[in-house]
Order: structure tokens, then C-alpha cells, then sequence
């Protein structure tokens, strides 16, 4: 079955963005003075902040790189109960040096999704994002802010990496929870089509062999907070993002993905790639997506998310010239994968980059969560 964002869900995400870039014609319910007033099928208007209902949707959302920030940045604004669960696999940049020197799991990842999730992502987000940059080879070039101030809290916690970005997290006042899939750092390793293995999260893409599946070196044991969260979800979500370096990362940590198969009551939603992405999914569509999650061990996928926005001609030869193209969708083969298909025209393009539209895309997934209110 194919479905399209309906017109409620349209207008949700529309009264929703207009809302966050101040647009007055936003429909306010009197009572509840410049709070957007949303129609929920069979319950009338609901405020955003409203705290009438029993409780919000229990979403969790796992994945790593920009595009679990990017869904988060939009998920923060609708009603729901929402944890983040992060990948530890990180082993390039900044996160890497941090790592080698100070047995820091790698808080890249971890500091890109609390900013996304920041009730104001203002000054002291961007002082968070801010990276270090001299001519002169200096030992700060390369570390973004944020990444130093988590691990001065990683130290203050007495190397207590969940409590630490915890506290993080009430620093810039966060819309939800984060937490890193493991309390320590994880060496990821792919076995390619050639028989080869490739080890190292930021080696797996630059070894010129398709990828047949990806594993930790050794035993990583899952976070407790972050077990009992996909336990009790009604709704997981996985991605988007790099399919075997951002989302699988967490699939294969065997208490994660024992919980994911567990809860027989939740939705699992795979939020898909826009566009293939060179030496991790070349050639996939969005059936051979689904598949990888199912080799790895995820036993259903109930929804796939899909883009269903034109990207530009000039955007797409750059793309090209990188050896990407846009995510096919076969309908019929994912069909008989079990799998409902939801079209959404969840891409944009920002300064030559096609990223997921954040309200549209978490539009998507509070699409599916309404159920459960």
C-alpha cells in the first residue's frame, strides 16, 4: 500500500512552519494565546504545550551523522515523548582525536543532535557548533566547541559519558532525551562483497567494494536507558542518514535490536535516503534499504518513508558527478516486503545539499504517531 501525507497531515506541517518562521495568519486557538491550534481527528483542537492529553506518543529515533539532527530539529516541535539513541561508532575528525586521547566516546554525533533538539537554537547553539580554525596547525583545529565542553563534562562525571550528556542536555534545555547507544566507544567493521574486511567507521566508504554487512570488532554492550526506551516506544524510527555507518550502528548492538523485535506494538519506520550515497549504498533502492535492515536482523518494517520532491537538474548532475543519484522506489518490491510505502515531499536543498526538510519529514512520523493519542 502507498500512502500520501493527507491533507490534515499537510496542513499540520504547514501550521507548524509557519508557526516557527512567525507567520501571523497561523490559526490560534483564543484560548491559548500564540499557541497554533491543530485538529486531531476525533479530539478537535489540540494547543501545542497542551497537557490535557493522558500522555504524547512515546517516539524514539535512532541514527547518527545530519540526518537524525535533521528530524529531530522538526520532531521537537510536535507533541511527543521523544529519545534520542545515538551511535558511539564515530572514529574520524574531532570525535577521533578526542578518542585516541581521552577515551571520550565520540560526542560528534551526540553534540549535533542536542543542539537540534536545543529549545532555542541560538547563540549558545552556535557556540557549540563553532570550530576551531588557524593557519597555523594549531592542536585546536578541527574541534568544534561543543565536542571540547562534552568532554570537560565527561571528566566532571568522572567518566560517566550517559550522565554526562545528560547534563549537556539540560545546558541548552533540551526538547526531549539523548542518549548514546553504548557508554563506550565502539570500533564498527564492514565484511565487503570481496570478501575483504574493512574496519573503522570512517574507512568503510573508501574501499571500492559494495558492503555486505557491517559489525562491531568486539562486544558492545547496550545502554539500559536506551533499551528500555525502544521497549516501551510506540513508534521507532531508524534513520535517515548513512545507512551502514549511522543507522546500522545501533541495529547491530544485540540488545537494541532484540528490543526493536521485541516490541510488537510500536510502528517501526525507516525514514529513506533521499539519494544514494558513494561507496555505502550505490545502486540501492529503497526495497535494497529495507533488506540491509533485515539481514542485519530487524525483523519488521511496518512504514518506509520515502521523498517524493523533484530535485533540481543542476543538483542532481553534482550529485552525479559524485556518484549519487536519487533513491528509486519500487513499490511492488517493498510492497512485498511487508512494508507500507509513505510518500512525502520531505527534501530541500540548502547551499547545493539535499538534506530532509525537517518539519516535513518529522510531519511523517507524527503522521504515524497520531494513532496513538
Amino acid at each position: 500500500m502507498v500512502l500520501r501525507l493527507d491533507r490534515m497531515v499537510k496542513r499540520l506541517a504547514l501550521a507548524y512552519a509557519a508557526f516557527l518562521s512567525g507567520d501571523p495568519d497561523v490559526a490560534i486557538d483564543p484560548c491559548c494565546a500564540g499557541r497554533p491550534s491543530i485538529p486531531l481527528p476525533g479530539r478537535g483542537a489540540m494547543t501545542l504545550g497542551d497537557h490535557a492529553a493522558p500522555r504524547h506518543p512515546r517516539v524514539v529515533a535512532l541514527g547518527g551523522g545530519t540526518g537524525l539532527s535533521a528530524l529531530l530539529r522538526g520532531l521537537k516541535h510536535f507533541p511527543l515523548d521523544l529519545t534520542a539513541i545515538v551511535t558511539v561508532a564515530d572514529d574520524g575528525g574531532s570525535s577521533g582525536v578526542l578518542l585516541r586521547d581521552f577515551q571520550l566516546p565520540p560526542p560528534g554525533d551526540i553534540r549535533n543532535v542536542l543542539v537540534a533538539l536545543a529549545s532555542e537554537e541560538t547563540l549558545l547553539g552556535s557556540l557549540f557548533q563553532y570550530r576551531f580554525a588557524t593557519d597555523d596547525d594549531h592542536y585546536l583545529d578541527g574541534h568544534s566547541l561543543g565536542n571540547l565542553l562534552i568532554c570537560a563534562m565527561h571528566s566532571l562525571t568522572d567518566g560517566d559519558f550517559v550522565q554526562a550528556v545528560a547534563n549537556i542536555g539540560r545546558v541548552l534545555n533540551i526538547q526531549g532525551r539523548v542518549l548514546p547507544v553504548a557508554a563506550r566507544a565502539a570500533v564498527l567493521c564492514a565484511e565487503l562483497a570481496d570478501g575483504r574486511i574493512a574496519r573503522g567507521e570512517s574507512q568503510l566508504a573508501r574501499q571500492g567494494a559494495p558492503i555486505r554487512r557491517v559489525y562491531h570488532a568486539a562486544p558492545v554492550v547496550a545502554v539500559p536507558e536506551a533499551v528500555n526506551a525502544v521497549a516501551e516506544a510506540d513508534v521507532i524510527v531508524l534513520g535517515p542518514g548513512s545507512l551502514y555507518t549511522s543507522v546500522l550502528p545501533n541495529v547491530v548492538v544485540p540488545e537494541i535490536r532484540d528490543a526493536i523485535n521485541a516490541n510488537r506494538r510500536a510502528d517501526i519506520v525507516y525514514i529513506c535516503n533521499v539519494m544514494t550515497e558513494a561507496g555505502e549504498t550505490d545502486g540501492y533502492d529503497a526495497a535494497e534499504h529495507v533488506d540491509a535492515l533485515y539481514r542485519h536482523g530487524v525483523a519488521r518494517i511496518d512504514h518506509v518513508v520515502v521523498n517524493d520532491e523533484p530535485i533540481p537538474g543542476d543538483i542532481l548532475a553534482r550529485y552525479l558527478a559524485e556518484g549519487a543519484v536519487p533513491v528509486a522506489v519500487d513499490e511492488a518490491r517493498l510492497g512485498a516486503l511487508g512494508v507500507q510505502v509513505i510518500r512525502s515531499r520531505n527534501a530541500s536543498v540548502h547551499g547545493g545539499i539535499v538534506r530532509h526538510d525537517p518539519i516535513k519529514t518529522a510531519a511523517s512520523v507524527f503522521s504515524i504517531a497520531l494513532e496513538r493519542l
